[in-house]
């Protein structure tokens, strides 16, 4: 049977990692980039993966070398009661690792040299202007491609989105800011940290020797007072936070809006949304990347399913399958990070309550073991 025939529009971290699985088959795959990108933007942003995740990308994708990513047992969380901080909850891998974090341009250095090994995948620096679902095209310098299976891995921003879900999805805007740098230090941090202060969940974690990054989602109202005294307002609660005055220098701060989307229509005849545009949810558990990983999984199961039947993508109801498949676990997840998110807002009318169940959560195991299970591979473990 001849190749069939797939383009993935997007060469960020979803797009890489779905060409790199997806082109271990028998696929003949085109990967998209907008060649007005004329500046190369370094991503510096760390993301952390799970166990199973990480021995999921390390297995299919044979990698002899993972330095990269940083293994954290541990992982300790926090929450401000008035002006103290209190260790309410630590998980502990004896066995295992809990998490890997990684920086995001390392990940697609390896992505990429992948790629450009593989004789079935070509990556074309073209902007694709428009795409086709009833026909199953994508139009690139006004001539139409038309391809068995169309991959969307264009952020969370993109008009494309609206001809496949027309418009629809579970929404909700946070008016919060995440602010995100990388910290030099001497301390001796080497596990992952979760504080919720009253100013929002503030996240460290460390990705190699001596360096850490910071995930701090502060409200739009916070973020606009402060954001010239940013540096220093940051250095200020790191210090209270370690207890350490090791800090040696706060890299660039990024910012950028957060949001919860989820999306109630994965696809369209042949052409299906990935990564961010699929499920755009808050940072404060990390577990965006980890559903990533687990719908490219499925995808790439059911695309070698498909092929070994010698039927074509586009005529047959793998899209169904996915999205029948992976909608429970991503809005599940979505769902309880947001409800997770509000209960550790700063309200003065469920302070009292709040501090009783956080005081008294390690006396109930299984809600510790599951949070662990759940964190590791879903809901559909």
């Amino acid at each position: 049977m001849k190749p069939q025939k797939i383009c993935i529009i997007g060469d960020g971290l979803t797009g890489l990692t779905t060409a790199a699985i997806l082109g271990k088959q028998n696929i003949d795959i085109d990967l998209y980039s907008d060649n007005k990108k004329k500046i190369q933007i370094i991503d510096t942003r760390t993301t952390a993966i799970s166990e199973s995740n990480f021995q999921y990308i390390k297995s299919t994708l044979n990698l002899s070398s993972t330095n990269f990513f940083w293994a954290c047992r541990k992982v300790k969380l926090f929450y401000q009661d008035e002006n103290k901080i209190i260790n309410f909850l630590n998980f502990n891998e004896k066995n295992k690792k809990f998490m890997y974090i990684f920086q995001n341009q390392d990940l697609k250095k390896k992505l990429n040299k992948i790629i450009s090994k593989k004789k079935n995948i070509k990556l074309i620096k073209k902007k694709v202007e428009a795409i086709n679902s009833n026909d199953g095209f994508v139009t690139v310098n006004k001539k139409k491609i038309f391809y068995d299976l169309i991959i969307l891995s264009i952020g969370g921003l993109s008009n494309f989105y609206s001809r496949i879900d027309a418009g629809r999805s579970i929404k909700k805007s946070y008016d919060e800011i995440a602010i995100t740098t990388q910290i030099k230090h001497k301390t001796n941090i080497q596990n992952a940290s979760q504080f919720f202060l009253k100013e929002g969940p503030l996240a460290i974690l460390p990705y190699k020797k001596k360096f850490f990054s910071i995930v701090w989602s502060v409200s739009n109202n916070y973020f606009n007072i402060n954001q010239s005294n940013l540096k220093k307002i940051l250095s200020k609660k790191l210090k209270m936070l370690l207890n350490s005055n090791k800090i040696i220098n706060i890299g660039k701060i990024k910012s950028f809006p957060i949001n919860l989307n989820l999306k109630i229509k994965y696809f369209k005849k042949n052409i299906l949304i990935l990564g961010d545009g699929l499920h755009a949810i808050h940072p404060i558990a990390g577990q965006g990347f980890n559903l990533v990983l687990r719908d490219i999984s499925k995808l790439a199961e059911l695309t070698s399913k498909t092929s070994q039947l010698g039927l074509l993508f586009k005529n047959t109801v793998m899209l169904e399958d996915f999205y029948n498949s992976r909608k429970a676990e991503n809005n599940l997840f979505g769902l309880g990070i947001n409800l997770t998110n509000s209960f550790f807002k700063d309200r003065k009318y469920f302070t009292s309550i709040k501090k009783i169940i956080l005081n008294n959560i390690n006396s109930f195991g299984f809600i510790k073991k599951t949070s662990q299970t759940l964190a590791d591979r879903g809901f559909l473990f």
